[in-house]
């Protein structure tokens, strides 16, 4: 059984506002699922829950749960002025019953694998690093929505994905992707950014996907979308003939990394 918070309890604590999360708590239940977790508790996390001690917090979750073993990272700490560290929770453990086990943080190479570094390597668009320390390909999901149909003149439709504003989005760039739906995967080319060639007045950046293999409409549909690899950054063309003479060679060099 998996116990987790949300929002975030930095998100609370802190006030942090815009992208910050790499799951929602949806698709951190499924990924859970997959490795045959039987349950995950997702708890509301707030000013009240931040103001218990950590034997209040612990208590609760004991007389719910009917606890056995509880494993915690190294530096893992909980209730009020993160007072919960492992040697109180063994302490605490020891009076209710339960034993703790520690997690040894996961090494790759000289970088320590956490959500930390995870948002670093997304921001500088490395989504080969994040996927080797994730141990799965980052993946955004959103409904499509329409834009202002520019790509389909251009007779390259590409797919708006309404990406929640909380979620952590990798660096401006193209990308050779996978986009999913309805339980199928496809090839793709996707675009985070600005579009500057064509002087958008987007404050932040957009998602726009090309399905190599499938032309349909697909508005309203909720798309998943697989970061494999960066192509490159996003540029400024002089015209919309450069721009399309580019993503003719994105869309090569994506069914080759593909």
């Amino acid at each position: 059984m998996v116990v987790t918070f949300f929002p975030h309890p930095l998100v609370v604590l802190k006030g942090i506002e815009g992208p910050f999360y790499l799951s929602s708590p949806h698709e951190r239940a499924a990924l859970l699922a997959e490795l045959r977790v039987d349950a995950v508790i997702t708890l509301t996390f707030n000013r009240e829950m931040a103001a218990l001690t950590a034997r209040q917090f612990m208590a609760m979750l004991n007389q719910s749960l009917n606890l056995n073993r509880l494993w915690v990272g190294e530096n893992f700490a909980l209730g009020r002025g993160r007072e919960g560290n492992v040697s109180t929770l063994k302490r605490l453990g020891e009076e209710m019953g339960y034993q703790v086990e520690v997690i040894s943080p996961v090494q790759m190479g000289e970088n320590l694998i956490s959500s930390t570094q995870i948002r670093a390597w997304l921001a500088e668009g490395a989504v080969d690093l994040a996927e080797e320390g994730l141990g799965r390909r980052y993946r955004l999901s959103g409904r499509v929505v329409h834009g202002d149909g520019r790509g389909r003149q251009m007779g390259i439709p590409t797919a708006n994905v309404a990406v929640s504003e909380q979620r952590i989005v990798p660096a401006v760039g193209v990308y050779a992707v996978y986009g999913w739906l309805d339980g199928k995967r496809w090839p793709g080319v996707a675009n985070i950014g600005f579009r500057p060639t064509f002087d958008s007045p987007a404050t932040s950046p957009r998602l726009e996907v090309l399905l190599l293999d499938l032309d349909e409409d697909l508005y309203g549909q909720e798309m998943g979308v697989e970061f494999v690899a960066r192509l490159r950054g996003e540029q400024r063309f002089p015209s919309a003939e450069a721009l399309l003479a580019q993503i003719q060679q994105d869309k090569l060099a994506a069914r080759k990394i593909l």
